[in-house]
């Protein structure tokens, strides 16, 4: 049975819909970087999300192919994920879209190397005839968070983040946003094909100790 990473680490990818902190190691992904409002078509977001599953399942699919990735095992692609920001803002304020600046991203297996994925971009580049050239190798260590379940459309998401501010100044927590420490998305529906009152999608927020 293929490994899933969702299933494995239950405490980063299924919280319960109450706030909890937790401590993320660090973990590579391929990543996107973009500005604007996702929901519009042709977006620099969607145009993300079809470049970072070009890379992903070049890697999956390596297994049937000629380069050999030392340490393979059979897995199954970690879900979407979004660093999301806004100049001058701390947080996000989801009434001005248009203002949006994001990293999307999917977690690599530990053992796909920088050089592995060199190799997948060259190979879905010559296979895919498309440039993935704004893909990106990125190392990331999130430490001490806040995270909880949101059920629901994303713009609905501010009511779980009220939930998650509670939270912290209950037990002595407070956001700890930064250039480097921001808003971030986990995204375990396909909105495509799910209702909206029923997508599920992980909200973490950096905070410190207060």
């Amino acid at each position: 049975m293929a490994f899933d990473y969702k299933k494995e680490y239950k405490e980063f990818y299924m919280p319960k819909n109450k706030p909890e902190i937790v401590d993320v190691p660090e973990m590579n992904f391929i990543a996107v970087r973009g500005t604007g409002n996702p929901n519009i078509e042709g977006s620099e977001y969607k145009e993300s999300i079809g470049l970072l599953y070009g890379i992903a399942f070049t890697i999956k699919m390596s297994k049937i192919g000629t380069h050999k990735i030392d340490g393979y095992f059979d897995y199954v692609v970690p879900p979407l994920e979004g660093f999301w920001w806004q100049e001058g803002i701390e947080g996000i304020d989801y009434s001005r879209k248009d203002e949006f600046h994001f990293i999307s991203l999917i977690r690599l297996p530990d053992f796909v190397t920088r050089e592995d994925y060199e190799w997948a971009m060259e190979e879905a580049t010559k296979k895919k005839k498309t440039d993935f050239f704004k893909v990106e190798f990125m190392t990331i260590k999130e430490g001490l968070c806040v995270q909880c379940m949101h059920i629901g459309p994303y713009d609905d998401e501010p009511a779980t983040i009220a939930l998650m501010n509670k939270f912290l100044q209950d037990n002595g927590y407070e956001n700890d946003f930064s250039d480097t420490r921001l808003h971030h998305e986990i995204y375990l529906s396909d909105a495509r094909r799910v209702a909206p009152e029923k997508l599920k999608t992980v909200i973490r927020h950096p905070v410190k100790k207060r």
